[in-house]
């Protein structure tokens, strides 16, 4: 903080200093961590289950002596908490049943000892908070293929939904991608019920105390369930009777072809890199599902898979155990890079690192179709993915940073001639094409929001949808407007009518992709700043006024990831480097002068907390899913909200992650930020 007995100049000085010092360090830090290839990535931290279903999963393929089991197990052992179970999120206040059970399975596949330290507490656990009976549909059918659980107790997902047109409700291009994505195998592995069970010393005999004829498998009941779920839970009990009758007559109807063009969608859908999707979920249910198929180990495809587990841009080892991580994110990390690059002035002192960066930005332009083009077939590509080989999926979230990314070089004769304005103009007409009827935008598809979906039993997961959302929305803008594209523009004009009418009644902006609300309003003021929106409004003002209230005792801000649960924790929560900077830049952005103390304040915060460069920060900032089912925010008054999503603060429906480089950049881009401000 400011020592109040100086001179104000004098004063002003030393935090001139301070700052520059504190961003040049930073920038640095960047410099030095950048790719051969150009790009920056962090690591991608998420919870146990990836490592538990790696094991599981490897198991079932006849991978038991995989040499990555070991080293899976050992990561788990290590990441238990002291009650025996294991956390979502760093922080959460409880653990979580399914990761708890996954990863209890997982050891005992292992060979670990029921009566072990670490797993009778871990059982102890799961016992406490009643046992199997509400975990999530993804652990039943874990569950069920290592032979622990009826596949007749999981919900049915019949392969013929492939031959559904695209407009019924009920195609699978009205999932949101990640669901998708997921199904299919799923939906393959569904139609045949495999299971390989455990050796008999090493089967959860002690999770079913008083026997599995006593057990009942049912799903848990929803307190205020009404006729749509009722009428699924039905569907979905007369599907596997007809399942079972077709299997003990040898009546297959359309199965067959379901389950051929099935895999032909999923080998089809495989990335360049060997996973499906960008993300976990589908690149290890399609390895399953392809070789109970009878696709050996070495064929190529799913060769091609199981190689990339020991691909370094997806594997994490460390001493004795080895992580794999949920996604990568290395085109989103390589743009906010830049970003903070731009904020402060320091292209020149990286030209170099610059350069290279935005020819492989350049590069990663997907433009080839890909799912989003069944609801948009008249729109030519032009969008970044997330990831690396991501050619499915591509993104309006990547791509509005790629432009906001690239648009200072449009004018610069040399990166015209490389065709920057030429990858502008496609990323625009892209996302122009991809607004979705309300005036936001969803991340991968457009309009995205069919809510009865989530009514099928499978949904119980995260997000079945991808309905649009502020944050994504705002990104979308900050480029338009960085681009000199201003707000009258008809794209702009529903954009911000959109955005108005999701501003929360205390002014603030809901997070969907970070966490939560200081990540929301953070994202909301710098984008009507630069469509160029009168700062002064009242509205505005009141999202100013919200940051404002929230900032701690420590001159940061924080926000647990228990406020997409607990209304209480709300904009509050430890100060994190990555929070901190998204108020800043909401408040630099609206530039009042009674915010410079408070401004000033947050930079100091950064300031004292940088140690070689960047920032510890444990805590989860970032969001996969709240885990509310419908991809969207939701009212959290509801007394029997938690008994009806089955999650508390601890998040059991969520996927929350640690992406290790926000910690850096973001801080960057802030005190840039401030210190353009600052200089008026």
């Amino acid at each position: 903080m400011f020592d109040e007995k100086e001179p104000a100049g004098e004063r002003r000085s030393n935090f001139d200093r301070q700052l520059t010092a504190s961003i040049e360090a930073a920038a640095d830090w960047l410099a030095a961590r950048q790719k051969p290839e150009g790009y920056w990535v962090g690591r991608l931290e998420s919870n146990a289950c990836m490592e538990a279903q790696w094991c599981l999963a490897l198991w079932f393929m006849g991978l038991e002596n995989h040499p990555l089991r070991p080293r899976l197990a050992q990561s788990l052992r290590e990441t238990q908490c002291e009650d025996g179970a294991w956390r979502i999120y760093y922080g959460a206040p409880a653990g979580d049943i399914n990761t708890t059970v996954e990863a209890y399975a997982a050891l005992r596949s292992m060979g670990d000892r029921k009566d072990a330290p670490h797993m009778k507490k871990a059982r102890e656990w799961i016992m406490s908070k009643g046992g199997l009976k509400n975990i999530r549909v993804f652990t039943r059918y874990w569950l069920a293929l290592i032979g622990e659980w009826p596949w007749e107790k999981t919900p049915n997902l019949p392969p013929e939904v492939i031959f559904f047109p695209n407009w019924f409700v009920f195609s699978i291009y009205n999932f949101a991608q990640w669901a998708r994505a997921t199904l299919m195998p799923i939906a393959v592995l569904s139609a045949r019920r495999p299971a390989r069970p455990l050796p008999a010393s090493r089967r959860l005999d002690e999770l079913f105390p008083e026997g599995r004829d006593k057990y009942d498998y049912s799903y848990p009941k929803k307190p205020g369930a009404g006729f749509a779920d009722a009428f699924f839970l039905t569907a979905d009990k007369i599907l596997h009777g007809l399942q079972s009758i077709g299997e003990k007559g040898q009546i297959g109807l359309f199965r067959k072809g379901a389950i051929a063009q099935s895999l032909e969608w999923i080998i089809k859908h495989q990335d360049a890199d060997g996973v499906w999707g960008g993300i976990q979920p589908p690149w290890i249910y399609s390895l399953m599902a392809l070789y109970n198929e009878g696709y050996a180990h070495d064929h190529s495809v799913v060769a091609k898979g199981l190689a990339a587990l020991d691909d370094p841009r997806w594997r994490v080892d460390a001493g004795e155990a080895t992580w794999i991580q949920a996604s990568t994110s290395p085109v989103w990390d390589t743009e906010l890079t830049l970003l903070a690059f731009e904020d402060c002035d320091l292209n020149e002192r990286h030209p170099e690192e610059v350069e290279k960066a935005i020819d492989w930005l350049l590069a990663q332009q997907v433009l080839r179709p890909g799912d989003w083009k069944v609801k948009c077939p008249k729109l030519e590509p032009g969008g970044w993915a997330f990831e690396y080989k991501n050619y499915f999926y591509p993104d309006t979230d990547d791509t509005a940073v790629a432009l906001i990314a690239l648009a200072p070089f449009r004018n610069d004769p040399k990166w015209k001639s490389k065709g920057v304005e030429t990858a502008i103009e496609r990323g625009l007409n892209w996302l122009i094409g991809m607004q979705c009827k309300n005036g936001g935008w969803g991340a991968f598809d457009k309009d995205n929001d069919k809510k009865i979906l989530t009514k099928i039993p499978f949904c119980d997961f995260g997000e079945a949808l991808d309905p649009p959302s502020v944050d994504v929305t705002a990104h979308i803008i900050e480029a338009f407007g960085k681009l000199g594209i201003g707000k009258n523009h008809p794209s702009m004009v529903r954009a911000l009518g959109y955005i108005k009418a999701e501003q929360e009644a205390d002014g603030a902006w809901f997070g969907r992709w970070g966490v939560n609300y200081v990540y929301g309003t953070g994202a909301v003021l710098p984008a009507l700043h630069a469509i160029g929106e009168d700062m002064t409004q009242p509205y505005i003002r009141k999202a100013s006024d919200w940051l404002i209230l929230h900032q701690n005792e420590d001159g940061g801000w924080g926000e647990s990831c228990a406020s997409y649960m607990d209304p209480k924790q709300m904009g509050r929560g430890k100060s994190t480097a990555s929070q901190t900077a998204w108020a800043l830049m909401g408040l630099a952005a609206v530039g009042r002068a009674e915010d410079e103390r408070a401004i000033a304040d947050g930079v100091q915060f950064l300031i004292e907390r940088q140690k070689d460069g960047t920032w510890e920060e444990p805590e989860y900032t970032g969001t996969g899913f709240p885990g509310y089912g419908v991809g969207a925010t939701i009212k959290l008054n509801d007394p029997l909200l938690q008994e009806r999503l089955k999650q508390g603060p601890e998040l059991s429906r969520a996927f929350m992650i640690n992406y290790n480089l926000y910690r850096h950049y973001f801080p960057l881009m802030a005190m840039g930020r401030v210190r353009k401000m600052m200089a008026g």
